[in-house]
């Protein structure tokens, strides 16, 4: 799900680009043109997956490409609509969902009507497939929406965000397919989660309705395949959905969370600064939701980071030299 991009052109000289962010250094862009979003490492660093809306194609699919970005492909069908593309530990497996066989169509946009939402489409399955592209199995049939799949690499479970209980929960499930396991129970919005590296944590977004009215429009919204992203926070339970605590307090979009490779803290962005607006910058936290550091001051939007495998790399997208209205890159940095 990235429906906070936006048309955006930040003129940032190169140099400010660098300086403008603690932590990274070497900043390098590795594509050009197009939506591009929510790039992953590949298990060996050389690699990464990644969704976008770019050539031909009139919603995202799903590309691999080198990590400089050479080689980039397409390993979807190239049908309906796909999100959050991962690789398996083998390196030669990936998941993600897409709506292709519920039709061949991009699904209808959501209407903003309803104000600044985000479709779940309910035609979304999470596919086992190779690094080529060929299917090799559906890992879910629930009526609803299956998607938002990561891997942790160490216990080979997949975590990712399902309508099979009636509501937008967190489950688990195996390589497979097999062994689902509903993770979060509370009502309203859990998503976007990913393992700590030694399995044993997992940190999500979560939008968790707390009065008769917002718990109503969130139903309702619901009905309509729909629910709105621009409150919500972040939280942190054990692996197994236990000891969940909220880590983050701020009434604004708090989104794509990671885990740094020592499990300390969390790498995440948010649009804090400014709740109702889409710019969006890169932040750390402690896991007990103290120690706020800023890492990204660039202006625009600026989000889905990930660490290298190594841990001496981060990948991440931004508006940042967008040449036109929607164009979103993929980067990767040292990280120091």
């Amino acid at each position: 799900m990235r429906s906070f991009l936006r048309p955006i052109l930040v003129l940032v000289p190169l140099l400010c680009f660098g300086q403008a962010a603690k932590h990274l250094v070497n900043v390098k862009q590795i594509t050009h043109g197009g939506q591009n979003a929510e790039a992953y490492w590949a298990p060996d660093g050389k690699r990464l997956i990644f969704q976008a809306t770019r050539d031909t194609s009139e919603c995202d699919q799903q590309y691999i490409m080198n990590a400089d970005g050479s080689d980039m492909h397409m390993v979807s069908t190239g049908k309906g609509v796909t999100t959050c593309g991962y690789f398996l530990a083998d390196g030669k497996h990936i998941v993600y969902a897409s709506t292709h066989e519920a039709g061949p169509s991009c699904p209808a946009r959501p209407d903003r009507s309803k104000g600044y939402v985000w479709a779940v489409y309910p035609g979304f399955d999470i596919y086992l497939a190779d690094d080529k592209g060929k299917i090799e199995k559906k890992l879910t049939d629930s009526a609803g929406y299956d998607a938002e799949a990561t891997i942790n690499w160490k216990n080979n479970k997949i975590i990712y965000t399902s309508m099979a209980s009636g509501d937008l929960d967190l489950w688990s499930m195996n390589l497979d397919g097999s062994g689902k396991k509903q993770l979060t129970k509370t009502e309203g919005y859990d998503g976007g989660a990913v393992f700590s590296r030694d399995g044993s944590k997992m940190v999500w977004r979560a939008f968790h309705p707390d009065t008769p009215d917002k718990t109503k429009t969130y139903h309702d919204l619901l009905k309509d395949n729909l629910t709105a992203p621009m409150k919500m926070e972040l939280w942190v339970a054990n692996s197994d959905g236990s000891n969940a605590k909220q880590i983050t307090n701020y009434g604004c979009a708090s989104f794509a969370p990671t885990f740094t490779p020592d499990g300390k803290k969390i790498l995440f962005s948010s649009n804090k600064q400014k709740c109702d607006s889409r710019d969006f910058e890169l932040y750390t936290i402690n896991l007990d939701g103290s120690g706020l550091e800023q890492v990204t001051s660039y202006g625009g939007f600026t989000s889905f980071p990930e660490f290298s495998p190594d841990g001496k790399k981060i990948v991440f997208v931004s508006s940042y030299q967008g040449k036109g209205d929607y164009e979103f890159n993929v980067f990767t940095a040292d990280w120091k």
